[in-house]
């Protein structure tokens, strides 16, 4: 087997103006690697990495040359028994530094792409025939008109879990909004889901947790900047309302090392985000202390386009369960991948009467 490969770089354009407590976005940039075997070109495997700004550990300016050199390092190594006995992934560990999650995360799903014939097929389970994963409905950050006017939308397009920004308005009016939509979806046994990207102020956090949790907050992702380990501990002890946390893992590689991290911080929910916590070998392993420190999880794309998206519905289907997902991002972009990837009544799932429409992109050989 002699392994080619290719690189891309596209820029996704948001439909709307996306803001969190850390900015507005207007674009999100990818790169896609395309891997296949120079006897069967035909077959070929995809992945992607998307390193998300202000937020990954490898947002670098030389991610593409360091993307390039690391195909070059696969090209190199990929014949070796080693790689074809677990589908590479846990050589691509060994190659990549844990400094480039994203990077791990793309050539992991075009190895596994590419072992199960291509097609997009990173696990052969059934969210491949049709099964329904259950999503969250995201509310971005806007003024108090536009944040209502996303939440009677996504509770009419059946969404029964939603999950609201907080931390960039007016702490007043955030919490009106949320006596909004409880007054008037009382009926609707709406779960509420809340992420404050770090917005909150050490000195107000457990004031805003107990004023927040009047409205049934079924959580709060990060309210906290990450790095202060020891008062997310105090905070959790305290706080009304479960805390999840996913920033806190950005950077945190080593089984043990997971685990000492997770039995400092003690809180109820991580939320996991393969892009930017070392992929997918490394969520395995931060599912796997979460079911043994008795801890709930949940995935998310890191606002990946389709192609990532569908790797990451299929990654989560390997798993049986029910809590909604963060896997509605699809329909971010105006220049999204065309694929059979869609969100029906609060759900994702793979349409059979569509296919992958890959012709916008544009694959330089390495």
């Amino acid at each position: 087997m002699a392994l080619r490969s290719a690189y891309c770089k596209q820029v996704f354009q948001f439909n709307f103006q996306a803001r969190t407590s850390r900015g507005a976005m207007r674009e999100r940039s990818s790169w896609f690697v395309k891997l296949w075997d120079d006897a069967k070109p035909e077959v070929f495997g995809l992945g992607e990495c998307a390193p998300l700004p202000g937020l990954s550990i490898d947002d670098v300016p030389d991610y593409e040359a360091r993307l390039k050199d690391a195909l070059l390092q696969l090209q190199l190594t990929i014949g070796n028994e080693e790689l074809a006995k677990d589908n590479g992934q846990s050589w691509i560990t060994d190659l990549i530094s844990p400094q480039y999650p994203s990077m791990i995360f793309g050539l992991e799903t075009a190895l596994l792409d590419l072992k199960n014939g291509g097609k997009q097929t990173i696990f052969n389970n059934d969210f491949q025939t049709g099964k329904k994963l259950p999503i969250n409905g995201l509310i971005w950050m806007a003024d108090m008109d536009l944040m209502l006017q996303q939440i009677a939308i996504k509770i009419h397009d059946g969404f029964r879990c939603i999950k609201m920004k907080v931390g960039g308005l007016n702490f007043e009016k955030e919490c009106d909004i949320l006596h909004y939509v409880r007054k008037k979806y009382f009926r609707d046994d709406i779960t509420i889901r809340l992420d404050a990207n770090g917005a909150f102020k050490v000195d107000d956090c457990l004031y805003k947790l107990k004023e927040l949790s009047k409205f049934n907050i079924h959580s709060i992702e990060q309210p906290i900047k990450q790095g202060q380990r020891e008062l997310l501990r105090e905070i959790s002890a305290q706080s009304p309302i479960p805390i999840a946390i996913d920033e806190e893992l950005i950077g945190v590689h080593g089984y043990e090392q997971k685990r000492a991290l997770l039995q400092e911080v003690s809180v109820p929910y991580l939320i996991l985000k393969p892009s930017l916590h070392g992929g997918l070998n490394s969520c395995m392993e931060w599912i796997e202390l979460a079911h043994e420190m008795k801890m709930g999880w949940w995935i998310t794309s890191a606002l990946e386009s389709n192609i990532g998206l569908n790797a990451i519905c299929q990654f989560t289907a390997q798993y049986p369960t029910t809590t909604p997902q963060g896997l509605g991002t699809g329909q971010l972009y105006d220049n999204n991948i065309p694929s059979p990837l869609q969100v029906k009544e609060g759900f994702i799932s793979k349409s059979p009467l569509q296919d992958w429409d890959l012709s916008s992109l544009n694959f330089k050989n390495v």
